[in-house]
């Protein structure tokens, strides 16, 4: 005769209550202030400028260094009665172009390699050739074909942004999990569909940092060409502002027009990247 099944007996303990535990104290306000990053970044700024002004009043030559007043004196000036303005929107609007077409050709030459073999030999040869040549270097050339104006400019960029942006958006394509690859195989995606829907989700933290570098090459790409050549059909960006100021031995203006250059570039990085990648990659838990 069968033994019948075991049954383990229920039963309820109860636990005692929870008291007299430690509470942990809250950080000391210093520490709690020296966690936030907006904080550290300010002190370090506020060094930056302690030191300019203290090299300027040791050196007490206005024409070889302003101090930090005299600078966002002629700052606030000159953005009061829109030359500074003026300038920005011609380098931007200049920028735009070359950055946008530089980052879709990119974003074509790497889904052609990574789809096809002869995309693979194409892209890996024009970046062997290509991405170590200055994109400054390019600028006689471009004003030989296109003459002076903002085509040449934007030739220029394109080569800047298109070389950096393309080969980390390859090395994203290439570290994708062969999971994922197999994942859109099996639901018959290829071409387009498969590049759009599996890799550049999978790859969009590096996509995004080759954006971000991207930027950094045609935002100093910009204002080294409009130092070099000057206004582009008349109309003259920051690099001109600071030329034509230096020619001019406004020492202040020329300095007024460094910190716009730096102050738009920390924006866009701080401001645009970061929101950029807080809604997505950090929010999806690839990146910390």
């Amino acid at each position: 005769m069968s033994q019948p099944p075991y049954i383990r007996p229920e039963f309820e303990r109860e636990l005692a209550p929870l008291r007299d535990l430690p509470v942990e104290t809250p950080l000391p306000l210093g520490q709690r202030l020296w966690h936030q990053t907006w904080l550290r970044k300010s002190l370090i700024l506020l060094l930056v400028l302690a030191l300019w002004e203290l090299a300027a009043r040791v050196t007490q030559n206005d024409l070889m260094l302003p101090g930090v007043a005299q600078t966002l004196h002629a700052l606030a000036e000159d953005m009061r009665n829109g030359e500074l303005p003026e300038k920005i929107v011609n380098s931007f609007s200049t920028l735009l172009k070359g950055y946008l077409i530089g980052s879709v050709l990119a974003l074509l030459a790497s889904a052609l390699a990574v789809t096809t073999q002869f995309g693979r030999d194409l892209l890996s040869t024009l970046t062997a050739m290509l991405n170590p040549l200055p994109a400054i270097a390019l600028l006689p050339l471009a004003l030989l074909w296109f003459g002076l104006g903002n085509v040449s400019l934007v030739f220029v960029l394109v080569h800047s942004v298109m070389w950096p942006i393309a080969l980390n958006t390859w090395s994203g394509f290439s570290s994708v999990p062969e999971t994922l690859r197999m994942t859109g195989r099996n639901y018959g995606l290829s071409g387009p569909r498969y590049v759009l829907t599996i890799l550049i989700p999978a790859s969009l933290p590096s996509i995004l940092s080759g954006l971000k570098i991207g930027w950094a090459f045609a935002w100093r790409t910009l204002i080294a060409a409009e130092l070099v050549f000057g206004a582009s059909s008349g109309q003259g960006g920051l690099g001109w502002y600071i030329f034509q100021n230096r020619n001019e031995l406004f020492t202040d203006r020329v300095f007024a027009g460094l910190v716009t250059v730096i102050v738009i570039g920390l924006l866009v990085e701080g401001v645009v990247f970061a929101s950029l990648e807080k809604v997505t990659i950090k929010r999806w838990g690839m990146q910390r």
